[in-house]
């Protein structure tokens, strides 16, 4: 039989790779379709609903984090065991990157594909939707995912209502879409924003920085705070039972 942290590993594996193919999919795929792409709004939704449905899929198997920033900011939180983030954060890259190979695959079949268009990466300067500097791209990143972090903290809490986590994380991460794609293509999530620049290369490689650094400082940050203003004992975010965080 397997390890319990490699049965957590690998669902984290299958649902990061849920998150990056649906949503840089609906991106890369549908948003721009002639007459009736989905646009901003439609992306948004697909990384939102991504989340909803791998968080009852496989919330009860490990906790749903399909993110570094979120694995980095539960343990700053007290929520996760500091022990498990490196395993964790491991096993969602290489879901996103097979998420993003598998994308590259379905993509380049249409007549014309185009790479230099972005491929979903993420960027700023000339490489943003808006054209937004560096300094508003790492201001926005840092303060979308602690934000995140702070609503799932709260909606995973023990007095949260029963069930509804689910709901409210994937809504609020459609919602910080609806916020940050024109600033950023929106990170969030340094592994959603690896799989995509392994594929584009070059400047996606050279800014992919950023979408490393801003959404685990952000993910701490939300954390911090929350576990700050509620000193209540929480449940750990492990989708098992585990021993208290480190």
């Amino acid at each position: 039989m397997p390890s319990q942290i490699f049965r957590r590993c690998l669902a984290e594996a299958i649902g990061t790779f849920w998150l990056t193919f649906a949503g840089c999919g609906s991106a890369v795929l549908a948003a721009a379709f002639p007459q009736v792409g989905i646009g901003l709004l439609g992306v948004s939704l697909a990384f939102g609903l991504s989340v909803v449905t791998m968080a009852y899929a496989i919330g009860h198997l490990s906790g749903c984090h399909l993110n570094p920033a979120v694995s980095v900011g539960l343990a700053a939180g007290g929520r996760f065991p500091s022990r498990d983030v490196a395993p964790y954060v491991v096993a969602q890259v290489i879901g996103a990157t097979i998420a993003a190979a598998v994308l590259y695959l379905i993509a380049s079949g249409a007549p014309d594909f185009d790479l230099a268009k972005g491929f979903a990466a993420n960027g700023y300067g000339d490489h943003s939707p808006g054209k937004y500097g560096l300094g508003s791209a790492m201001l926005a990143e840092i303060v979308l995912t602690m934000m995140f972090l702070f609503v799932i903290m709260g909606a995973t809490h023990g007095k949260a209502p029963v069930g509804f986590a689910p709901l409210a994380i994937g809504l609020c991460l459609t919602l910080i879409h609806l916020v940050g794609i024109p600033v950023t293509n929106l990170s969030v999530n340094p592994a959603r924003s690896t799989g995509p620049a392994l594929i584009v290369g070059g400047w996606a490689l050279g800014q992919l920085w950023l979408f490393w650094l801003a959404p685990l400082v952000g993910g701490a940050l939300g954390g911090l705070l929350y576990r700050w203003l509620s000193e209540q004992p929480a449940a750990q975010v492990t989708g098992t039972s585990t021993a208290p965080a480190e």
